[in-house]
């Protein structure tokens, strides 16, 4: 873990530059992103973000994933929320306290 001294410098671990080949002298690009900072390396492309039809692709590709593995597990979703044991305000207020 590295800390960030009074002048805003970090230190990078030495496994870490050493993995992704980064040395003294080299510049560093910090790229923001949902959640955190991405450090990349001066010149090194970060990976292309997915447009919005490669996302909603793969979220289909992945539905249609569960959906058969539910289908071979012989679940079958409940149509009618009447017919569950639970209802979705339970969900926020069973089990243990925050």
């Amino acid at each position: 873990m590295a800390k960030v001294t009074s002048k805003l410098q970090i230190t990078i671990p030495k496994r870490i530059a050493e993995q992704y080949g980064i040395k003294p002298g080299d510049e560093l690009e910090f790229v923001p992103r949902t959640g955190g900072i991405q450090l990349l390396p001066q010149g090194r492309i970060s990976e292309p973000r997915l447009s919005p039809e490669e996302r909603v692709r793969l979220f289909e590709d992945s539905m249609a994933y569960v959906d058969k593995r539910a289908e071979e597990l012989g679940i079958k979703p409940v149509a009618d929320e009447s017919q569950r044991d639970w209802t979705r305000e339970e969900l926020y207020t069973r089990g243990k306290p925050r």
